[in-house]
């Protein structure tokens, strides 16, 4: 299904037009056109050097493109960079938390940054739901990989954003914290916007709504994931991948 196909079902919550990325003379994303329905989940797949974690670090406003749109809810993000940044909530491979605070010192950082109301609450809801409330006062540094993993997933979800952007969220975890990260975003991700850039074909299949190819810094396949099964799904990335490579 084409990227324009999709965006006619709902209004679209990230959107991305001839999106461009070079280092020097090396160009990491080559005319990105991406989009993701409002509410649904999109997996985007490739291999290492694909270009996934740089096209997170642009939805998020971490980075700025070279030349292309990132429209966020209509908004385009290097004009509304402030107001779009309360609609994101951000995993990657950073924690973007601190090593020598507490959990709830963490958090209580980012609740304060966005404005969270009733914070307090809000913190121990956070908490709770990601199974570290017994470790609330112990220092992030001291967190095994799992642990700040569900740390930064509660850091994400804090300010209630409706679009989450993930980067290999797996990445590290056994199969305890696989489940326990989707089990959390099952709960706190309906009707949320989520894409994720991933690995897991299995994952990808099971979870989401859309799934993307990303091949040399451009999208080379996206399909409805009702539409694919795994054999088919591996079959496409192996044919598209090869000729992206040749």
């Amino acid at each position: 299904m084409s990227s324009d196909a999709v965006s006619n079902i709902t209004p679209l919550a990230v959107e991305t037009r001839s999106l461009v990325k070079a280092f020097g003379n090396s160009k990491v994303l080559r005319g990105v056109d991406l989009c993701a329905p409002t509410g649904t989940t999109l997996a985007i797949l490739g291999a290492n050097g694909a270009g996934k974690t740089t096209l997170i670090k642009l939805l998020s406003g971490i980075m700025c493109p070279s030349s292309g749109q990132v429209i966020i809810t209509g908004l385009e993000l290097k004009d509304n960079a402030r107001k779009v940044r309360s609609l994101l909530g951000l995993v990657a491979h950073q924690s973007y938390l601190y090593g020598n605070l507490t959990a709830w010192e963490n958090l209580d950082f980012y609740a304060r940054m966005y404005g969270v109301e009733k914070r307090e609450t809000r913190i121990s809801d956070m908490l709770k739901l990601v199974g570290l409330e017994v470790h609330r006062h112990s220092r992030f540094s001291t967190f095994s990989r799992g642990m700040q993993q569900r740390m930064a997933l509660a850091r994400a979800l804090l300010h209630h954003p409706s679009i989450l952007l993930l980067d290999e969220p797996e990445t590290g975890l056994d199969q305890q914290g696989l489940g326990a990260i989707w089990d959390i975003l099952r709960y706190e991700g309906a009707n949320r916007t989520i894409i994720f850039a991933s690995h897991s074909f299995e994952r990808a299949l099971s979870v989401c709504d859309n799934i993307a190819i990303l091949g040399r810094g451009r999208i080379v396949y996206h399909e409805q994931a009702c539409n694919l099964n795994l054999a088919g799904l591996q079959q496409k990335y192996a044919e598209l991948t090869q000729v992206v490579k040749s």
